[in-house]
């Protein structure tokens, strides 16, 4: 696998006209320094997350790690000062399921600004039965939407104070074959978990793709940046222990999957290019080179049903309406954005 590649063109879902291939390489190896710069990534304890977060520890960046469990947030930090010398890496409690606590996250953080937020964290269920969060939301759309979502809204000063701020929002191959259902965006009616969980991270996408849409009509100079991280196995990702062993046996059995798929190290490098390639604007999306599953970070064509304005902006109507809040970048105080919530019964997560 070569460690370069060249970026190639796109197209962007707010034109829809194709832009300019850079010529700059970019190697995953060697990444730019970013010292003096703070990123936060969520869900970065464990899998993708863990890698995005040790790859960027490494540009001299702070780097703060999402969670909702402080027992394996300490052994990722722990994990990561390991092997990256002098890390500046720290964590904060961040629970996506719990939308109120939100803002105290956003406090917690104790920034002036910050020049990135990897939205990375997710759930996955295989089976039924269908779960809600204690805010009554469907567990992976409240979850994986709804919660990159709010919080985005609580993060939205400390974006826009940097000089050029980045939200990089993680989606999914499993979005591309999805449609949603604008009418049922918690499948009340139809639940079946592989189509919720692809409408979930189809909603992420279009959430990253309208947030561009806004931040460039208000002239905003954050960016968002929409990447999926191709196909990922546990086979083919490196030791972290405690995080994660992989034996012998394993590796040996993972290698023919080799061929079409990676490591979660590597699913790591379109995020990580996101956040760190000066040449990225907003609006791009970003995938491994090849065939979308595995390789080096390539800048793919925003087309179909990703590239839906329409849809798009009825989405972020409903998660606004949904979680009260709403992400804005233009001027005036924050506060202006809190609208009232839809009234939601309460049912923990099972």
């Amino acid at each position: 696998m070569p460690s370069t590649a060249p970026t190639e063109p796109s197209t962007g879902p707010s034109t829809g006209s194709p832009t300019e291939p850079s010529t700059e390489r970019w190697d995953v190896h060697s990444l730019p320094r970013a010292g003096g710069k703070t990123f936060l990534v969520t869900g970065g304890n464990a899998g993708i997350g863990y890698f995005v977060a040790e790859q960027l520890a490494g540009t001299g960046a702070t780097v703060v790690l999402g969670s909702r469990d402080p027992g394996r947030a300490d052994a990722a930090v722990a994990s990561i000062r390991s092997r990256v010398p002098d890390a500046r890496v720290r964590h904060i409690r961040l629970d996506l399921a719990d939308l109120p606590s939100l803002e105290a996250s956003a406090e917690a953080l104790g920034l002036d600004r910050l020049d990135a937020v990897v939205h990375n964290a997710g759930v996955k269920f295989d089976q039924p039965p269908r779960r809600e969060t204690g805010d009554g939301h469907e567990a992976m759309f409240g979850i994986n939407h709804l919660g990159h979502f709010a919080l985005t809204h609580w993060l939205a000063p400390l974006l826009a104070a940097a000089p050029e701020g980045r939200v990089i929002t993680t989606g999914s191959f499993a979005a591309m074959s999805e449609r949603l259902d604008l009418d049922d965006l918690e499948s009340t009616r139809d639940y079946e978990p592989e189509r919720t969980y692809g409408r979930s991270k189809l909603a992420q996408m279009l959430f990253g793709f309208e947030l561009d849409r806004r931040l460039r009509a208000v002239g905003s100079t954050v960016r968002s940046v929409v990447t999926h991280p191709g196909g990922a196995l546990d086979s083919l990702t490196p030791s972290r222990p405690p995080l994660h062993v992989r034996t012998p046996a394993e590796r040996l059995r993972g290698l023919p999957a080799g061929i079409l798929v990676q490591g979660k190290d590597a699913a790591a490098w379109p995020a990580v290019r996101a956040v760190l390639d000066p040449s990225i604007t907003g609006g791009e999306l970003w995938t491994p080179r090849h065939f979308a599953l595995r390789g080096t970070p390539r800048r793919r064509p925003v087309r179909g049903h990703l590239a839906d304005a329409d849809v798009a902006a009825r989405l972020w109507s409903a998660s606004r309406d949904l979680t009260g809040l709403e992400p804005r970048f233009g001027p005036g105080p924050r506060s202006q954005a809190r609208v009232p919530p839809s009234t939601r019964r309460t049912t923990p997560v099972t």
